[in-house]
């Protein structure tokens, strides 16, 4: 079994810190090969997650923001993590109510970047301890519908 690489990096709190972020992973995952479109879903889901961190983690205090980028053969999964003020992530979400195109502007606050993190990556998990860790996985072109036939022939 090989290993994946793993980069880690830690950032400030700090909103002018998030675009350091998306030039690493721009420069990540067009080395694994993703599309021009698909770098731009991950630095779109990734700037939300550290986002969510920065204002609703730690609102305004000094703290950390936690990345890390996993990158696999067939996969690259991206990892957000803070040690803020934890939100309870389920309740947030159900909190929202069901997703109409005509209703995106009656999202709450922080609502939207947890859409568009979950509709732009193929697979989202969430851990809530002292604060939130976001696992966010996105797969190459075409290897999440390979992966999924395998699962159902199985």
């Amino acid at each position: 079994m090989k290993y994946a690489d793993y980069i880690e990096m830690k950032i400030p709190a700090r909103p002018e810190f998030v675009g350091i972020t998306r030039l690493t992973l721009s420069g990540i995952a067009s080395r694994m090969g993703f599309t021009y479109d698909t770098i731009e879903d991950l630095k779109i889901a990734t700037s939300e997650a550290i986002t969510n961190a920065v204002q609703h983690a730690y609102k305004g205090e000094d703290g950390e923001v936690l990345i890390g980028f996993s990158l696999h053969e067939d996969h690259l999964e991206v990892v957000v993590s803070d040690n803020g003020n934890s939100f309870n992530f389920h309740e947030t979400k159900e909190a929202l109510g069901p997703y109409k195109e005509n209703s995106i502007e009656f999202l709450r606050e922080g609502g939207l970047g947890l859409y568009l993190i979950e509709t732009l990556m193929d697979e989202v998990k969430v851990h809530q301890n002292e604060g939130i860790t976001l696992f966010m996985t996105k797969y190459l072109e075409g290897e999440q519908v390979e992966r999924d036939a395998e699962t159902v022939s199985t």
